[in-house]
């Protein structure tokens, strides 16, 4: 999110009268590219509205001087960390931080009553608070290693012909990129990210964070040793010889096949969607029909279509490219996707 999308959404709301809430921000992406909350908080402040950040990857930031600071440091009012993503505390544990006084802190523990367990687990908490006192140990020399290992994978993978990898100066318009991301591009080679990830998961025991059409997205963290990283270095030479020769390195002409979030339009809600009649299409025939399933390609896990929403013609085109590129497509009821449950209303 750049700072200019901000001032463009808050001065849109004031010129039909109207004050922003809120303004929320993702940062760092699941690719590790950092928005400049410091300029963002800023200009939220100087008009009393507060800055929540959606910080779920980045509960390492600012605990090394390599790393990009975290949202608290940069004046964010709230952050939703996941701290089981890139820290050591079990799956689904998480923490929502505070700072200043534009929230009201008794209101936002009234809205977490509405939502949270009477009986939360206390596995998931004992595991925050180890995750905290590891931290907390040595915070500033923690992540060391770490990070001399993604730079050194980082420079020797970029050595290997048929592959590249992403840089910071692909994004100058942002501050940073998380340094212990590294997000590869197998399309010199001739394979999607779905048949890359295949390959290094079963023949190499690789486990990437992210996979997309055209590239994967990896980790290195506090549990990677230096096996692992040779591991992950050894399985891209091997791709590289086995598919370079075939493939050749002219740039594809292909299609990116960016998802279709840009032009979808809700018709129903979620509720009423889920009430309506039902009824199944051919894949085909469901164009301009309203969405009666959650569709989503795994990995991400990110849905393409929702209950309540209007079929186009790009989504379907994606959901059918990634499906054959090797997506996995969860929650249809039609996994192979010749058809489609939609709303009869």
């Amino acid at each position: 999110m750049l700072l200019l999308q901000v001032h463009r959404a808050i001065k849109e709301l004031e010129n039909e009268g109207r004050k922003a809430a809120a303004v929320f921000v993702t940062s760092p992406t699941y690719h590790g590219i950092c928005s400049n909350l410091s300029k963002i908080s800023k200009l939220c402040h100087s008009q009393k509205i507060p800055l929540i950040v959606d910080e779920a990857h980045g509960a390492h930031l600012g605990f090394h001087p390599q790393l990009p600071a975290s949202a608290l440091q940069q004046g964010a009012d709230l952050a939703v960390q996941s701290t089981h993503k890139v820290l050591s505390s079990l799956t689904q544990s998480s923490m929502l931080h505070m700072s200043g006084t534009l929230v009201d802190r008794e209101r936002i523990s009234k809205c977490l009553q509405t939502l949270q367990s009477t009986s939360p687990s206390y596995l998931l908490l004992a595991s925050l608070d180890a995750a905290r006192a590891q931290l907390s140990e040595n915070p500033e020399m923690i992540f060391s290693q770490a990070l001399e290992l993604a730079a050194e994978v980082r420079n020797l993978i970029k050595e290997i012909p048929g592959i590249s990898v992403l840089e910071y100066q692909s994004f100058s318009s942002f501050p940073m990129i998380d340094p212990l991301r590294l997000t590869i591009s197998f399309w010199q080679l001739g394979l999607s990210g779905y048949e890359a990830n295949e390959i290094m998961c079963r023949d190499y025991g690789v486990i990437c964070e992210l996979v997309d059409t055209r590239s994967i997205a990896f980790v290195i963290n506090l549990g990677t040793s230096r096996e692992h990283a040779q591991r992950l270095v050894s399985a891209m030479k091997d791709l590289s010889a086995t598919f370079l020769p075939v493939q050749g390195v002219e740039e594809s002409a292909e299609s990116s096949n960016c998802p279709p979030f840009v032009d979808s339009k809700i018709c129903l809600s979620p509720r009423e969607a889920f009430f309506a009649r039902k009824k199944r299409v051919n894949i085909r025939d469901s164009l301009g029909e309203i969405c009666g399933e959650l569709i989503c390609p795994f990995p991400p896990g990110i849905p393409v279509m929702i209950p309540g929403e209007i079929v186009t013609e790009r989504a379907l085109d994606y959901l059918l490219h990634v499906q054959m590129e090797g997506a996995v497509i969860s929650g249809a009821s039609d996994p192979l996707l010749s058809s489609m449950i939609v709303c009869g209303v």
